[in-house]
C-alpha cells in the first residue's frame, strides 16, 4: 500500500492583488458618506452599467451588505464592494475623489479605458 505524502512545509499563499486601489481622497470621502447615510451601510458598491455616449458608466451607491460573489476592498475603514460583473472593467483601476470649482465626485483612473465621451460621464473599453 502506498503512503500518502504531504508537503513538508506548505508555503502560505500570497493573496491576489485587489481589483482596484483607493486613493487617500477617496478613503476620506467614502468614510464621510458612510457616516452621513440615512441608514447603516457597510460601504459603497461599484458597478458598471451599459449607458451613455461611449457605452459604459460607473455606478457608485451605498452598500448595506455584501452581495454574493462580490470582491471587497478595504482601506483605512473605507469599504468598497465590486459587482462581479464589473471586475473585468475595473482591474487595475484607482478610485479617487476630486473637488473642483464646478463639480466634485469620484474619479476612476482606469488603464482599461479606450475612450471617454465629451462630458466625461461614460467610457469605452
Amino acid at each position: 500500500m502506498d503512503a500518502i505524502q504531504t508537503p513538508a512545509a506548505s508555503k502560505p499563499r500570497t493573496p491576489p492583488p485587489s481589483v482596484i486601489s483607493i486613493s487617500d481622497a477617496a478613503v476620506k470621502r467614502i468614510k464621510a458618506i458612510m457616516a452621513k447615510a440615512a441608514k447603516p451601510v457597510m460601504g459603497v458598491r461599484i458597478s458598471v452599467a451599459a449607458k451613455g455616449c461611449s457605452g459604459f458608466a460607473y455606478v457608485v451607491e451605498y452598500a448595506e451588505s455584501r452581495a454574493k460573489f462580490e470582491d471587497m476592498v478595504e482601506r483605512d475603514g473605507a469599504v468598497v464592494f465590486i459587482d462581479p460583473k464589473a471586475v473585468m472593467y475595473l482591474l487595475g483601476a484607482e478610485l479617487d475623489y476630486a473637488e473642483g470649482k464646478m463639480e466634485s465626485g469620484f474619479v476612476f483612473n482606469n488603464p482599461n479605458e479606450k475612450g471617454r465621451c465629451g462630458c466625461g460621464e461614460s467610457f469605452s473599453i
